[in-house]
């Protein structure tokens, strides 16, 4: 997910000599196939080693108002990340927004990573697999997508964040008052991170300048990550209804 990029810059991707646009795009894909690796290292590491099960039980199961808490650091940790991975920052500040990033998606995945992948939770180490491969498979069709067409995509922005903000006071509200959201309200989240996919890979292509690879690969991190969440839940709660 990204933060709204409005207008061309004079020294964007759309606009720079081919061998700085591919130079560009390769960087971007390169830092999201990283960020990637690292998640999936860490949430791996969190689960063999046990302690996700310890973060799960002593803090998530154990006060229902940790979720709300963790939302808020994930909310503000993630704009937080997304302002230090500005160009006109340094790199060393910008590769550590990268990581912090990162690794506030691997604290938000830990509780259902475990609860998912473990059998005496009724889980299994197949179906994250399974769900990534979905995920893996949707993200590269509407990246293929985006690049065929060339269209510009931004005018997404706006939609996708009031959507945002709605998804995120049900959320909120399920979290308060403890219902559970549903197989439909889960597909419906699916669509709107395929649909920051679209943005974020439009934008990509037509919005960010040059030396915002970081910045680019974070945003397309963070919805593939996203998208990645709620198949896994789709998942999940289709397994249970059988």
């Amino acid at each position: 997910m990204s933060y709204l990029v409005d207008g061309y810059h004079s020294d964007s991707a759309a606009l720079a000599p081919p061998s700085e646009r591919v130079q560009f795009i390769r960087r971007t894909y390169l830092h999201v196939a990283g960020a990637v690796v690292a998640f999936v290292g860490a949430s791996a590491l969190l689960i063999s080693t046990g302690l996700s099960e310890q973060i799960l039980f002593n803090v998530f199961l154990a006060n229902r108002l940790a979720w709300l808490l963790l939302m808020v650091l994930f909310i503000g940790g993630t704009f937080a990340a997304q302002s230090m991975a500005q160009a006109r920052r340094s790199v060393g500040v910008q590769y550590a927004g990268l990581a912090l990033y990162v690794s506030l998606y691997t604290l938000l995945f830990v509780p259902i990573l475990t609860i998912a992948s473990l059998p005496k939770y009724g889980g299994s180490p197949d179906l994250p697999i399974q769900a990534g491969i979905v995920t893996l498979a949707v993200f590269g069709g509407l990246t293929l997508a985006v690049f065929v067409t060339g269209k510009d995509f931004s005018f997404l922005g706006p939609i996708l964040m009031v959507c945002s903000f709605l998804a995120l006071g049900v959320i909120l509200a399920a979290v308060l008052f403890g219902f559970n959201l549903g197989l439909i309200f889960c597909a419906l989240m699916v669509a709107l991170f395929a649909g920051y996919i679209i943005y974020d890979t439009s934008n990509i292509i037509h919005r960010y300048r040059t030396d915002e690879h970081v910045a680019a690969s974070m945003a397309l991190f963070g919805s593939a990550a996203m998208l990645f969440y709620y198949i896994l839940l789709l998942f999940m709660s289709a397994r249970d209804e059988r």
